[in-house]
């Protein structure tokens, strides 16, 4: 028992032993730490007192910045200070005009606005800058220069709108290129270069050329910027009507709005017309000739059909019963009739087939815009508008084609005809001549 307690004890004094040199260590760390930044310290004082030239230049800086915002500071004051005395004096004025001028510059400011808004960036008045009224909405006491400049922009504007100018102003044309070109403004009417219409931008407001000039209005331009003629084109609906105008096709737009059914029509049209002018001169000359002809039959040609019918008629045998003779003479007479009545049937067929290509066309035209009427619905008419107008146009391009072709036939077949009775009158005044030469005469 007692060897146990003095083990004991000799354990607790080894511990203590222990813990007293780990709080000896630590503390000789701490102190050489401290001692190190002490040092560190020392050495970075020596530095700085060492470079005199670093010390100062940073002292000076220092200095510079404090000066700078001591002089921000001042002036912030200042202007402190000038706001307040505007204000007070604002109010003072305001206090002394009274209820009368602030109702109107409410007016004023009320009517600026209106006039800039519906003028803004479309108004042909508005081409020059500074040339809208000021703006007065911000004001709080109305100046005798911004009532000046009010009145004075207000009348200019009424000036400018029954006024005819020659201006030199940028000009965009249908490529998007801007040009710097003369032009006439008519109020807020119209605006033109020698032979188009302008009109105002939609993104930056500046001039551009209008898509399309109808063209009974660019003569009118022409005469008017020439100063040939003081009539001019006025527009009353501030463009609608010229834009309506603009979008009307011409001939050949409308002629395309057919498409291949229409380019067909038309084609055939143009072969029946070549064919039957070309058969009309050709039986107008046979006319001229058998006219000739039957003016000298002692001199017989057979370069005419009458001229060759009666040739053969002198080379038959005379002494045939008359009614063989006159059997062939007959067949002497249908045989020109082949080249008098060619391609009559041609341009009766091409009559007959244009009208139904163009019902053809309408039904396609149809077909088309139902198709977009499935897809798209009736919300919009200019969907349907392209099928509608292939409809339309090859019904009309059908009766236009027939209507002359119809003409031309009729015309082959009075020609023709009328040959044809006077090659058969003067063959059978040649026959009866011949029988009655070959009667006896009775006493």
């Amino acid at each position: 028992m007692g060897q146990f307690g003095a083990i004991c004890t000799l354990i607790v004094l080894t511990a203590f032993s222990g813990a007293a040199t780990a709080q000896t260590e630590n503390a000789t760390s701490l102190r050489e730490a401290r001692e190190a930044a002490q040092a560190r310290d020392q050495q970075r004082l020596m530095d700085f007192l060492d470079d005199q030239q670093a010390l100062e230049a940073a002292l000076e800086q220092a200095r510079a910045e404090n000066e700078e915002a001591q002089q921000q500071h001042e002036t912030l004051e200042a202007q402190q200070a000038e706001q307040t005395e505007q204000a007070s004096e604002l109010s003072e004025r305001q206090a002394e005009q009274g209820e009368a001028l602030s109702g109107l510059l409410d007016n004023l400011a009320r009517h600026s606005s209106e006039i800039r808004n519906a003028l803004g960036e479309e108004s042909l008045l508005t081409l020059e800058e500074g040339s809208l009224p000021p703006r007065l909405d911000e004001v709080e006491v109305l100046e005798r220069h911004q009532l000046e400049s009010l009145v004075d922009g207000l009348a200019t504007l009424t000036a400018r709108t029954g006024r005819a100018e020659r201006l030199s102003m940028p000009v965009a044309d249908a490529n998007g290129e801007v040009a710097t070109r003369e032009l006439v403004r008519l109020g807020d009417f119209a605006a033109f270069t020698e032979n188009e219409l302008l009109e105002r931008g939609e993104n930056d407001g500046n001039l551009v050329v209008l898509p399309r000039t109808p063209d009974a209005i660019a003569g009118v331009l022409a005469a008017y910027y020439q100063g040939e003629s003081n009539v001019f084109a006025v527009d009353p609906t501030q463009g609608s009507v010229l834009e309506a105008l603009a979008q009307q096709p011409s001939l050949w737009e409308r002629f395309q709005q057919g498409g291949y059914v229409g380019y067909v029509v038309v084609a055939l049209g143009i072969l029946g017309m070549i064919i039957g002018l070309g058969q009309y001169l050709y039986l107008v000359l046979v006319s001229l000739r058998v006219k000739r002809q039957r003016q000298s039959l002692d001199q017989l040609r057979d370069n005419n059909p009458l001229g060759r019918v009666l040739l053969r008629f002198e080379g038959m045998d005379k002494h045939q019963t008359p009614e063989a003779l006159e059997a062939r003479l007959d067949e002497a007479v249908l045989a020109e009739l082949p080249r008098l009545e060619r391609s009559q049937p041609m341009v009766k067929l091409l009559a007959a087939i244009a009208p139904l290509l163009g019902l053809l066309g309408t039904v396609t035209g149809m077909i088309v815009t139902f198709q977009a009427i499935t897809v798209f619905g009736t919300g919009d008419p200019k969907l349907m508008a392209g099928g509608i107008s292939q409809a339309l146009v090859t019904t009309v391009l059908g009766l236009i084609t027939a209507v002359p072709l119809l003409f031309v036939q009729t015309a082959l077949a009075g020609r023709s005809r009328y040959l044809t009775h006077v090659i058969e009158g003067q063959a059978s005044a040649t026959l009866a001549d011949h029988l009655e030469s070959q009667t006896p005469v009775v006493n």
